[in-house]
């Protein structure tokens, strides 16, 4: 299994409108639908950090590296830029 690729939650937001527009509704509703055309399922990570106090992200959870690396080739101006996020490639 490839790395996750962590996203803030307004990231996802836009990232699946752009994906809801590319792909049929049934594509971003059905996670195995979502799994079998794109290569990841959608996950949501909760966490509690004393300095930040309670955050959420979601977690994109890659099956295929070849799907990974289409998609970030394709979406990567949806991702953080900063590198705050652990979108590691490797």
């Amino acid at each position: 299994m490839s790395k996750s690729i962590v996203l803030t939650q307004d990231k996802w937001y836009k990232l699946k409108n752009r994906l809801t527009n590319d792909y049929s509704p049934s594509v971003m509703m059905l996670s195995f639908k979502l799994k079998d055309k794109l290569g990841f399922t959608v996950r949501e990570h909760r966490e509690w950090t004393e300095q930040r106090g309670y955050m959420v992200d979601i977690r994109l959870d890659f099956y295929s590296e070849p799907k990974r690396t289409m998609f970030l080739l394709k979406y990567s101006e949806y991702l953080d830029k900063t590198g705050n996020t652990t979108l590691d490639i490797g």
